[in-house]
């Protein structure tokens, strides 16, 4: 096939563009991180026009680098950071209020404030625990504290959308306003057995039907580019939030087969086909990426909501090592981490705690303790967390995993991965292309201008990269595992004993 297909992969701490041709081998990639903001603790926003800015440079760079112009690029597929709430104004573009980011915990107390019943309200129709974590809260609250926002919000003044319809609203100058279904069941006012906007769950959190963008599946024409935006008229023909993505771009295309991205959080995720299961362990039920004209499929998943960003914790605010690469090489030079334990719960704990109060909490703390052995705690705490999730969707789904395919930044650390395939004790799959989120989004744009057939010509990009094979014996196993669950406890404890 000629020509290549752009992934656009807007991120939690940098913008993406890569370009694939159709052997799914990267042709030329960008990148570029922008600020994140912290007005209070436990308050996280991102300015919508930075993102929208580094966005659009690292598309202009990528087309840049090979010399393609519009012409050459057969289709868009964009990919998102999920739940991150952007609200602007329609006849301005302008936003009216700082994106609040999916790892914000301001709203905490909007869903303590839910009666049981309309939590149960909530869990059945979206498949979501209620948390602050989603959407819903984060638009009411931009809407409350924002003056004059709820009446221009009822005029239907203004557009409410997550980061995808944002980049999408963007590169069509204001010319198309939508969301794929991913990203709407993300939001905690979408009905995912009905596939739709839910008229109930608008009016719990007082939100105008105005403001919503229409939701479309994930593989479909949506609309084109602007010329003026990227000089022509391009397909923008997939959106998909970042773990549906990626549990595309690793071909888990059968039900029980599972991914695991380690980006600034990190995601499992398992497809349950055409069966929305309701979880019994704290995991949640979404939809998965489905193309145009196909009957929706669904899956299970386990949101930590720190992992590659703890790395860059280390890096950035506690200055232990100059490039997130160099913690590999300090977590081999000691044998274990000399008892410590580090849980980076900054914004709280994901599932299968649920605990938007739990801080940050480093136990076993001895004299003897060196920055090695801290730094080694902290990536060991990124695969404690995924086991974590790993259990309860054993428990769910009834049979054990018998692999794992990874991908997301983090998993090009080889310590990190071996690590994680001790506690598994099951092999862990990474693929010599680790870029499966933007990956998923090219297929997915591919697929709905033609660019690949169908699931099949895909599958055969698909190349394993390495296996990592556990080396741990179950007594130190289980050890490990149950000073974490200690460690928890006193995260959990630190929030619960504030009083």
């Amino acid at each position: 096939m000629d020509g290549y297909i752009m992934a656009l992969d807007q991120g939690t701490t940098s913008s993406r563009c890569i370009l694939f041709d159709h052997s799914g081998k990267i042709c030329s990639i960008a990148q570029k991180e922008f600020p994140q903001y912290f007005p209070q603790p436990g308050w996280v926003e991102h300015d919508p026009m930075e993102i929208w800015s580094s966005q659009f440079a690292v598309a202009m760079e990528a087309m840049a680098q090979i010399g393609v112009t519009a012409t050459g690029i057969a289709g868009i597929g964009i990919t998102n950071q999920r739940e991150t709430t952007i609200l602007w104004d329609r006849k301005t573009g302008k936003p009216i209020y700082n994106a609040i980011v999916w790892q914000c915990r301001r709203t905490a107390d909007m869903i303590d404030a839910l009666s049981d019943e309309q939590k149960k309200v909530i869990r059945g129709k979206t498949g979501l625990v209620p948390d602050a974590y989603f959407s819903a809260t984060k638009i009411a609250w931009i809407l409350d504290h924002v003056k004059g926002a709820r009446q221009q919000a009822g005029n239907g003044e203004i557009c409410f959308g997550n980061v995808d319809s944002w980049l999408i609203w963007n590169l069509t100058k204001g010319g198309v306003h939508i969301t794929d279904y991913t990203n709407a069941s993300r939001t905690m006012l979408f009905n995912i057995h009905e596939m739709k906007w839910d008229d109930e769950l608008l009016e719990m959190f007082n939100i105008p039907r105005e403001i919503l963008p229409e939701a479309r599946p994930s593989s479909m024409i949506y609309g084109y580019t602007d010329p003026a935006i990227l000089g022509g008229r391009i397909p923008i023909a997939a959106a998909a939030g970042d773990q549906q993505s990626a549990l595309f771009g690793q071909c888990c295309f059968e039900p029980g087969e599972v991914k695991n991205t380690y980006g600034t959080g990190g995601f499992l995720l398992m497809n349950t086909g055409h069966e929305a299961i309701e979880s019994a362990h704290g995991l949640l039920t979404t939809v998965a990426a489905t193309p145009e004209g196909e009957e929706t499929s669904y899956a299970l998943e386990g949101s930590v909501f720190v992992a590659g960003s703890s790395i860059q914790w280390l890096r950035d605010e506690m200055r232990m090592v100059k490039t997130t690469a160099q913690s590999e090489e300090y977590a081999d030079e000691v044998y274990d981490t000399a008892g410590v334990y580090v849980v980076p719960s900054f914004t709280g704990l994901g599932a299968p705690y649920w605990n938007p109060y739990a801080r940050g909490t480093i136990v076993g703390l001895t004299r003897g303790c060196k920055k090695e052995h801290f730094i080694r705690a902290t990536l060991e705490s990124i695969c404690y967390q995924s086991m974590d999730v790993i259990t309860a969707m054993e428990e769910d789904a009834g049979v054990p995993l018998t692999g794992l395919k990874v991908d997301g930044g983090a998993s090009a650390n080889n310590f990190l991965m071996k690590f994680q395939a001790n506690l598994m004790n099951t092999q862990v799959f990474r693929p010599k292309c680790i870029e499966t989120t933007a990956l998923g989004a090219a297929y997915l744009a591919g697929m709905a201008v033609g660019y690949w057939k169908d699931r099949d010509e895909i599958k055969e990009n698909w190349q394993l990269g390495r296996t990592f094979t556990p080396e741990l014996d179950d007594k130190t196993r289980n050890e490990l595992m149950k000073g974490w669950h200690r460690a928890v406890r006193c995260a959990i404890s630190w929030a619960d004993d504030e009083e």
